[in-house]
């Protein structure tokens, strides 16, 4: 088990290390770590195939991490169906990413750098989804927000890569004070921070102790999922390259507050507050991040965006406990597949486009580029969930999990995630319509190209999996039943027939594509996007969160921080200072009278015996 996040691991060290001698073969080791570590984690998968249904987590203490007084914590890892799943998609995936990096990067003179910190990553985001207690858990968690950091500003050189980096990582670390105030309420509650206590004895704990817990869990995972209200950093964490996006965006990262909440879910059963809380951060991101996808004409912002929203509906899922947390699940696993083919084939048209990112200047691809026109449209229809590709089967299964909640709850967020379905119709049409179809508006000096092999194997691959994986795992309730020893199963009658909600469904999705078509493909397509309405103006703009940040957060904590640094200064710094400067007045006086004249010391002799021989005769006395 620990060759896991082992491989990876020291693939990273291993590159960085060695230096430049490393070039010529550094690609090649980090491809090979990662499709190692995927190979354990099949072996892992039979292993527990093979053993009893209610039998099958594996354990490994590797070493005893923190021996103090009131908490020990091992460095102990854990394989159940819930981290399997991860595992596996974890290091199948980014394998794929891995090998399509080594056309994409080809050329770039620290390409063993970059592929040594994608090794990290693997490695970091791997000690997380095993981690068997909540502190290695953490460390994986900071890994993975120091590696994302590396990469988002690989190209450091850019000022916009640097400042998207620092964003990304400044942010992650509000999210991070989340978990580790988290941690200390489990310790003051339970003595320990392991699954097993915190887990188990969470039914003993007050309401008021749970539903902290749960709010800061929460907090820290809208931080790695980039979800309402810090979601800011996601559009701009694409001044990576085009492989690190998809790793991000598909296998990693994005990711892991999903897992969190899901791996936390005991504690979310036993408080109401927190868990709506959940549910609604996932109602309004999967919304926020939608709307934003529909105004972005760069390619890669407006996928950013779409990851940003389907997160939410994975989060909305996860959030209605055992009633859909196999649909979140089998969410982010389809997701994985459609949005890094997606990714990749952007990167691919960006290849062929001499790094181009604006859709108003692409059309007509798809005659130039038939392979990443191919693996692009099949992850296109899986995303906005067309019959029968892995999209149609996960998010239906979301949205009617949300209306048979039942009640205003259930049809507030069952109206939000239709809708989402349609909003992603739309966006995703335009994507599709802008790139790929209608008449050239290629730039004179380019020449579109399809991008190598090495590119290309990778997309293939992804896209086979968009289509097919989803209606694998939905089979007979599959994945359901193979996550239902860890999160539980639960299901609530719908108040119409399944069909019914599956064609209100398609006819929305359907509609979206529609508009899409009306707006895109039987218009003509100005090459700079021409002023529009509030609503388009803001969805540019990301809805502000960026100035909501700077208002309510950035400007008062920085006029919080002025005044104490103030009342430090004149106050407390003025008080204790005013002791060494009175002392030091002092002495200066004093000093006068240190003359180094022998005259003046006799005078002052005399003087004192003068005062001297006053004061006797005065009392009376010699």
């Amino acid at each position: 088990m620990w060759l896991l996040p082992a491989l990876p691991l020291v693939g990273a060290v291993v590159l960085l290390l060695a230096g430049a001698r490393s070039n010529r073969w550094g690609h090649l080791l980090a491809c090979a770590t990662a499709l190692g570590s995927f190979g354990v984690a099949v072996g892992l998968f039979a292993a527990m195939l093979a053993a009893p249904a209610d039998d099958r987590a594996l354990s490994s203490h590797l070493f005893t991490w923190v021996p103090v007084a009131d908490l020990g914590v091992d460095m102990s890892l854990t394989v159940d169906q819930l981290s399997m799943c991860f595992a596996l998609l974890i290091t199948g995936v980014g394998s794929l990413i891995h090998i399509y990096s080594i056309g994409y990067m080809r050329g770039d003179p620290q390409r063993r750098k970059f592929f040594a910190y994608l090794n990290l990553f693997l490695a970091a985001m791997l000690v997380l989804v095993l981690a068997d207690n909540f502190l290695v858990l953490y460390l994986g968690w900071e890994g993975v927000g120091l590696a994302s950091y590396l990469l988002i500003g690989f190209w450091s050189d850019r000022p916009s890569a640097a400042a998207a980096a620092k964003k990304a990582f400044v942010v992650n670390r509000v999210g991070d004070i989340g978990l580790a105030t988290a941690m200390m309420i489990m310790f003051a509650t339970f003595g320990s921070v392991s699954f097993d206590d915190v887990f188990g004895g969470a039914a003993g704990a007050s309401s008021g102790t749970l539903t902290a817990m749960g709010l800061l869990l929460l907090l820290a995972a809208c931080g790695k999922s980039a979800q309402v209200p810090l979601q800011s950093w996601l559009g701009d964490a694409m001044e990576g390259p085009t492989p690190v996006s998809a790793l991000i965006h598909a296998a990693t990262m994005v990711t892991a507050g999903v897992y969190l909440v899901a791996r936390a879910n005991p504690i979310y059963e036993l408080t109401p507050t927190a868990q709506t809380a959940v549910v609604a951060v996932g109602a309004v991101t999967l919304l926020f991040g939608a709307i934003i996808g529909c105004a972005k004409d760069d390619i890669k912002k407006a996928l950013a965006a779409s990851t940003m929203s389907q997160i939410g509906y994975m989060v909305l899922a996860v959030g209605l406990g055992p009633a859909g947390a196999a649909f979140a699940i089998m969410h982010l696993v389809t997701h994985g597949f459609f949005k890094a083919g997606l990714f990749l084939g952007a990167g691919s048209v960006m290849h062929g486009m001499n790094d181009e990112t604006n859709m108003r200047r692409f059309g007509g691809l798809r005659t130039v580029m038939p392979i990443t026109f191919v693996t692009f449209g099949l992850g296109y229809l899986a995303i906005i969930g067309v019959p029968p590709l892995s999209g149609f089967f996960s998010k239906d299964k979301i949205i009617e999990a949300a209306f048979a909640e039942g009640g205003v709850r259930g049809m507030v967020l069952g109206t939000a995630a239709l809708a989402g379905a349609g909003i992603t119709a739309f966006y995703m049409s335009r994507v599709m319509i802008l790139t790929f179809f209608g008449p050239r508006r290629w730039a004179p000096d380019t020449h579109p190209h399809e991008s190598p092999a090495s590119m290309t194997g990778p997309m293939v691959l992804l896209a086979l999996g968009s289509v097919g994986i989803g209606g694998f795992l939905a089979l007979g309730g599959r994945l359901e039943h193979w996550l239902e020893p860890v999160v539980g199963v639960e299901h609530h009658a719908l108040a119409i027939p399944v069909w019914a909600m599956t064609t209100i469904t398609l006819a929305v999705v359907a509609a979206g594509v529609a508009v899409a078509y009306v707006q895109y493909a039987r218009r003509e397509v100005p090459e700079i996007a021409p002023p529009a309405g509030a609503l388009t103006t803001a969805a540019r703009a990301d809805l502000y969160g960026d100035a909501v940040n700077e208002a309510v957060f950035m400007r008062p904590g920085r006029a919080l921080a002025d005044t104490l640094a103030d009342v430090d200064e004149r106050g407390v710094d003025g008080v204790v200072q005013a002791i060494p400067r009175g002392l030091g007045a002092s002495s200066q006086r004093m000093r006068r009278v240190q003359t180094g004249f022998v005259r003046s010391y006799a005078m002052y002799m005399f003087a004192g015996a003068a005062i001297v021989l006053a004061g006797a005769l005065v009392g009376g006395s010699w």
